[in-house]
This record gives structure tokens, C-alpha cells and sequence, in this order.
């Protein structure tokens, strides 16, 4: 099928660019992680969601079909001081303000959030949701030039967050945990603290890592239970020469000081 995924030999491209430079694949991202939500369960997808496109501190991966025609899944990072909350202080400070000092104490250094990963039903099982896009997230991270990276978790993302330098943060919530995005799901917050050198890293994943950072542009076959995936990344981000962390973490400063707005989003990984 046109843009679709070749089963005897599976490519995508992992893609990653600031969100305000390209609004129509935000688009097929909001469209492909909104229909995995409503799949599970979760139709309360507050209009917020979606405002993080026009946020210039978000940026976004995907994974996409060779010709750019189709969308297997994705995710983002966020970092603390763009035009909105980070989404972790959106869905949990509603349960506990304490989110808000927490981030603030990362963000004076630059922090920002992995957050909205989703694969489709087309490419589950080659690790796209659970493994790469999370590495990903960790590498475009040193580049973006953040020292740390908040997660609120699923419990199937735990595992690979802490593959990748990931602790469970328990000073929040209840020893870091939250009934979220709805009463029958627990999420939990985690955070890298040290994207730089991801000290506590398993060796695997952090050897991985390291690869994607020093070309930014490779092709690596992924393998996961025996099945094999070739990946083209394609993570250098356009126009990162416009990019200003210390304005964005100024930003943030100002935005600590700033009467709260609660705000319940439906973003978790």
C-alpha cells in the first residue's frame, strides 16, 4: 500500500523539527495520537492539547513512511518556559502544586518534558513507542541544549525511561504516582536528570544514544525480539539557530511568578 509499512522489510524515517516550523504534520500527529486515545478509552481530550503547536518551545518527532505520506507515531519534548505549562504541571497540579517548584527547580538550568508519545496499530511490536522514540527523545534533548527531561509515565513506559537514565520522582503525588489520565490508569513522574552524560543509563541504550547524537543523520537496523527494523533518522532540527534556551528559560522565571491557571491535559507517555 502506498505509504505504508513493507512487512518483509520494514523502513520509517524518525524525523524531529520544531513544531511552529511545521504545522501540517502537527496535524497528522494530533490526528494519529488522538485516534490511539479514543482506542483505549480516553475520549476527554481538552482543547488545550492542542495548543502546543503554536508553542515555540516544542518539538516534535515522528515516524513516517519513507514518502512523508504517512504518520506511525510519535512524540515530543516540550521545554519549561514556552508559551503554555509544561503538560506535566497542566494534568497534575490540579492533585499537587508541588509540581510547579519541582519543575522550577530543574527549569532555572533548562528542563523540558517528554511528552504525547504514541505509535499506531501499523508498526506495533518493532519497539517505535516503547524503546526508539524514547532514546530519540533523550538525544534531541542534549541537542536542544536541556540538562534534564520530566516523563509522567505509563506503566509500560517505566521500563524504557529507566533503560535510558530515567528515576522516579517521588517527592510528588503519592511517591510520584497519579490516577491519570483517568481513574482506572496510573501514571508516574520520572525524570533524567543528567541528559548530558545519562549516568544512570543502561549501557545498550546509552551507547545507542550517544550513536544518534554524534550523527544526527544516520540509518541504523533496529532489532527488537528478532524482528528487524530499518530506521532512517533524521534528527537534526531546522533552524535550531533560532532557538534561544536562556530567553526560553527567562521566560520561565517569569512565568513561575505568574498567578496559576489549572489546567487538566491529556499527554502522558
Amino acid at each position: 500500500m502506498d505509504g505504508g509499512i513493507n512487512k518483509e522489510n520494514p523502513e520509517v524515517r524518525l524525523r524531529a523539527f520544531r513544531a511552529i516550523d511545521e504545522p501540517e504534520t502537527c496535524m497528522l500527529f494530533i490526528e494519529g495520537h488522538t485516534h490511539v486515545l479514543t482506542s483505549i478509552g480516553i475520549t476527554k481530550v481538552s482543547y488545550s492539547k492542542n495548543e502546543w503547536v503554536n508553542n515555540p518551545a516544542a518539538f516534535v518527532m515522528v515516524v513516517e513512511s519513507l514518502d512523508g505520506k504517512r504518520v506511525f507515531g510519535g512524540a515530543r519534548v516540550h521545554v519549561s518556559g514556552g508559551s503554555e505549562p509544561l503538560p506535566i504541571e497542566q494534568a497534575t497540579a490540579a492533585m499537587d502544586k508541588g509540581i510547579y517548584g519541582l519543575v522550577w527547580k530543574y527549569a532555572q538550568h533548562g528542563t523540558g518534558e517528554l511528552c504525547g508519545l504514541w505509535n499506531s496499530r501499523e508498526i506495533a511490536g518493532y519497539g517505535i513507542g516503547s524503546i526508539f522514540l524514547i532514546r530519540t527523545a533523550a538525544a534531541i534533548s542534549y541537542q536542544i541544549g536541556i540538562q534534564s527531561l520530566f516523563a509522567l509515565c505509563a506503566p509500560y513506559t517505566i521500563p524504557p525511561g529507566t533503560a535510558v537514565g530515567m528515576e522516579i520522582e517521588k517527592s510528588i503525588g503519592r511517591d510520584g504516582t497519579f490516577y491519570y489520565p483517568k481513574l482506572d490508569l496510573i501514571a508516574t513522574t520520572m525524570i533524567l536528570k543528567d541528559v548530558p552524560i545519562l549516568s544512570k543509563a543502561a549501557e545498550e541504550d546509552r551507547a545507542a544514544i550517544f550513536k544518534i547524537r554524534e550523527n544526527l543523520n544516520i540509518t541504523r537496523i533496529e532489532v527488537l525480539r528478532k524482528k528487524e527494523l530499518t530506521i532512517h533518522y533524521q534528527i537534526e532540527i531546522p533552524h535550531l539557530n533560532e532557538w534561544d534556551l536562556k530567553a526560553t528559560i527567562a521566560n520561565a522565571e517569569l512565568n513561575m511568578k505568574k498567578p496559576k491557571v489549572e489546567i487538566k491535559d491529556w499527554d502522558f507517555i
